[in-house]
């Protein structure tokens, strides 16, 4: 999968093209498939991100610990 960067850069491209208004009806459509394919791997790249960061959590004494993101909704 390309990077998230790459995945942006390319989708906001289209959508400038889309905005000019000036292509022909299929590379308009082509180019919208494209853009959907392209938001659907920027969504991938932003979960997978997620599950790693990790949450600042204050433990029992007052310290701070850390922990996966996707266990602080497992407690």
């Amino acid at each position: 999968m390309p990077a998230f960067e790459d995945s942006l850069g390319q989708l906001e491209a289209l959508v400038k093209q889309l905005e000019q208004g000036d292509l022909p009806l299929e590379d308009a459509l082509k180019a919208f498939e494209r853009g959907v394919t392209l938001t659907r791997q920027c969504q991938q790249s932003l979960r997978a991100a997620e599950q790693r960061v990790e949450q600042v959590l204050a433990g029992p004494d007052g310290s701070l610990q850390t922990r996966p993101f996707n266990d602080v909704d497992a407690q």
